[in-house]
């Protein structure tokens, strides 16, 4: 398997990781003012996951230019 094929791998698992993380937050906010102190937890998993996210598809865009 090519580096790109592995990126693209990483990018699809990535990006359900993203998703979901995103609908996690989607769920907390919608429960408001329950489990109100899971707020900067759960934030901060969806950012990590979309930074995650973003950096591999740069990464890729780099080697596909390559």
């Amino acid at each position: 398997m090519s580096d790109v094929d592995t990126l693209k791998a990483e990018i699809k698992k990535l990006s359900a990781k993203a998703i979901q993380a995103k609908m996690d937050l989607h769920d907390l906010s919608e429960e408001l003012p329950v489990n109100w102190e899971l707020i900067m937890s759960v934030a901060q998993k969806a950012h990590d996951a979309f930074a995650e996210l973003e950096l591999k598809r740069a990464n890729l865009k780099i080697l596909e230019t390559v």
